[in-house]
């Protein structure tokens, strides 16, 4: 399947013919993707199973893939030295923060080791930048001092989302991010992730189930089933005339969805 995101300027993040098996069984088959340069969104959906976390795993280089490469701008990143310069550049916020966040770590204190870390701020001046990160996604500095456990689930992935900006990435995965929350709260972090995505030009991947939550946040959408891309391009042109049963079965499930959507949140065009 082709690569989503033409035009002449190097995808900052690339997935090229990437196969992972297992037991002899493939769960990604030759896929495909490219993410532009921010500020960039891309919807990867598709159902329990299709693959959707292997990909992001395989992006994140935690999972070697069988064949293909991952590529930032341009490089293998297996050959990127010092590996810490992948994992600034590129990170990941989940669906689960009780476990992405330590029970026994306060949030400042949970923030303020990612800096110290990568040796992103001067010694002694931690505290500031926390100040800072916490402001940027709508949370007081008082929250510093609390427990993952003390926080809602909102205020929990508000968090886990200034802790992935704490590195400064130039690309955001974000895996299932909003599905354990409730539909208000769901609304309020895909508002904070489009402002903020803007604000730093952040091109980003939202890996969901749920057409809706991407119709929120993406112009352009791939669908992944058994393992492989079966269909992609503008959301609104997939869903209008989706060409695979796998589209048209997601997108029946969202009664409410319309069937030529537009977002407010969406990004526009990549630059070209």
């Amino acid at each position: 399947m082709g690569k989503t995101g033409t035009g002449p300027e190097r995808p900052v993040l690339e997935a090229r013919d990437l196969t992972v098996t297992y037991g002899g069984a493939a769960v990604l088959d030759r896929v495909s993707l490219a993410l532009p340069v921010g500020p960039y969104g891309l919807g990867l959906i598709g159902e329990s199973g299709s693959g959707k976390t292997t990909l992001a795993r395989c992006l994140l280089g935690l999972v070697a893939p069988t064949h293909g490469t991952v590529l930032l701008d341009g490089v293998d990143i297996a050959r990127i030295r010092p590996p810490r310069a992948f994992r600034r550049a590129v990170q990941i916020v989940v669906q689960d923060t009780e476990g992405a966040l330590d029970p026994r770590m306060r949030v400042g204190a949970a923030i303020a080791e990612v800096l110290r870390a990568h040796r992103l701020v001067p010694r002694g001046t931690e505290h500031a930048r926390v100040a800072e990160l916490l402001a940027d996604v709508g949370l007081s500095a008082e929250h510093a001092a609390r427990f993952p456990h003390q926080l809602s689930g909102g205020q929990r992935q508000r968090v886990a989302i200034a802790r992935a900006l704490a590195v400064r990435p130039r690309c955001l995965v974000l895996d299932e991010p909003t599905s354990a929350l409730d539909t208000t709260v769901q609304a309020r972090i895909l508002r904070l992730l489009g402002a903020l995505r803007a604000e730093h030009r952040l091109s980003c991947l939202l890996i969901s189930h749920d057409l809706l939550v991407v119709e929120r946040f993406c112009r352009h959408v791939a669908v992944l089933q058994h393992g492989r891309i079966v269909e992609e391009g503008l959301l609104a042109d997939v869903l209008r005339t989706p060409r695979h049963p796998a589209t048209r079965r997601l997108r029946d499930a969202v009664p409410r969805l319309p069937a030529a959507p537009r977002s407010s949140h969406a990004s526009p065009d990549p630059p070209r």
